[in-house]
């Protein structure tokens, strides 16, 4: 059997590995990605990049590649027969804008970049189980070359968990999802539209079948800027019977619900529709072992408020790589058990409001009555916009910032029991 050893061994080359290996590779560590699959592919997501994605990414000195795709202004949200059109707030660190990118051009972008970088890539080979995992880590992971149906073993002083939302390594590894943080499920496809260059993103947030009636969840129609748009429809597990909906069924109706002005054909979707599940708020645990990380998905690093995983993909990966580059420097692994906390500082009080959000709009009465309210005030739709992407000022208090706070302040004080039950 093969063998080859390396600095960091990255298990996936999703938004999440590609940061980590990337950032991992510029600090000098010998670094190796290996992904099961053959880039590009498919993934289940809205493609839209939003301002801290952006910014993650042109730290990543790939904005000259994003010029190449289609550019948006803002968020467009309708519901209850009214439309409201808002930009990306002004922001110090974020831009004021974001990109529409399908996953199979943006995942290939990245990956490329890493190996740019000094990673070496290999596709098309399976993380199948640890190396000699024991109480103090692993040496890596026994990997299956699906070419060949070889294995090989990589050996690493560190691993990256990267395997996405199902993450079979990390469980491997003990870690497990909270049950009682929300989970999100999500299903999308692609449809021709002369409108495919719109200047914003589209979220329905009173979604109804074709006969009226209300259906659970909220829609996006982002535009693709390729002669296509990507139409889908997502949901949380707060949702009473979410268990017993049909995303199939649900994506359907929204396309044929879909305003006239988009000119699709409800009925033919380019390709078949995908859906997927999305761990969300942190929900993963335990992230750290003696010299392995979780990220990403993996680590249930998607934000509940929208869907959104990429930004927070690429921004754990960074850090990861920060703390591997350190670890290794000062040949010293107690450095990575500071990740978990650098987490909860960064995202823990922002993903207990979201968690505290998501509980609210699981309740299909409670979320229209606050939909019909919000419609009625561009200035409230503007807040919940910078509060829901994670947009807000960090040293400049405005209203947006005060308001924000004061709620932040009083969920801060209830106790995580009692947002979990």
């Amino acid at each position: 059997m093969s063998e080859k050893s390396y600095d960091l061994l990255v298990i996936g080359g999703g938004p999440a590995g590609a940061a980590t290996a990337y950032w991992a590779a510029k600090a000098g560590l010998h670094t190796a990605i290996i992904e099961k699959k053959i880039f590009p592919r498919q993934k289940t997501c809205g493609d839209g990049l939003t301002p801290r994605a952006v910014h993650q990414l042109s730290e990543m000195n790939l904005s000259q590649e994003l010029n190449e795709y289609h550019k948006y202004e803002g968020l467009r949200a309708i519901a209850h027969n009214k439309s409201i059109e808002m930009k990306w707030p002004d922001h110090p660190t974020f831009p004021s804008y974001g990109y529409v990118v399908r996953r199979c051009d943006l995942d290939a972008m990245v990956v490329e970049n890493a190996v740019k970088a000094g990673a070496d890539f290999f596709e098309g080979m399976e993380a199948v189980s640890p190396l000699d995992k024991s109480g103090i880590g692993i040496e890596g992971a026994l990997a299956l070359d699906h070419s060949s149906g070889k294995n090989i073993k990589f050996k690493a002083k560190f691993i990256a968990v990267a395997d996405g939302a199902n993450s079979r390594f990390g469980r491997s590894l003990g870690s497990n999802r909270n049950k009682k943080y929300p989970m999100g499920m999500a299903i999308r496809g692609y449809f021709e539209s002369p409108l495919d260059k719109e200047p914003w993103i589209e979220s329905a947030l009173d979604v109804k079948d074709r006969h009226g009636n209300s259906m659970p969840g909220y829609g996006w129609i982002f535009p693709v800027g390729n002669g296509t748009i990507n139409v889908g429809i997502g949901l949380l597990s707060t949702f009473r019977d979410y268990r017993d909906i049909n995303t199939t069924h649900l994506f359907n109706e929204f396309a044929l619900t879909l305003p006239d002005y988009w000119e699709i054909n409800p009925l033919e979707p380019i390709e078949p529709p995908t859906g997927g599940r999305l761990p969300m708020a942190g929900s993963v645990g335990p992230k750290a072992g003696h010299n392995w990380l979780l990220v990403g998905d993996a680590a249930g690093s998607v934000n509940p408020f929208n869907g959104e995983g990429i930004d927070y993909a690429y921004e754990t990966g960074r850090l990861a790589a920060s703390l591997f580059a350190e670890a290794n420097a000062q040949k010293d692994n107690s450095i990575l058990t500071r990740y978990p906390d650098l987490l909860d500082e960064e995202y823990g009080l922002y993903f207990k409001v979201a968690r505290l959000f998501a509980k609210i709009i699981g309740n299909p009465i409670l979320i229209r009555e606050l939909t019909r309210v919000g419609m009625r005030s561009q200035t409230l739709m503007e807040w919940a916009l910078k509060v829901m992407a994670n947009l807000m000022k960090e040293n400049e208090k405005g209203l947006d910032e005060v308001a924000y706070s004061t709620i932040a302040s009083i969920v801060r004080m209830i106790p995580e029991q009692k947002v979990n039950d």
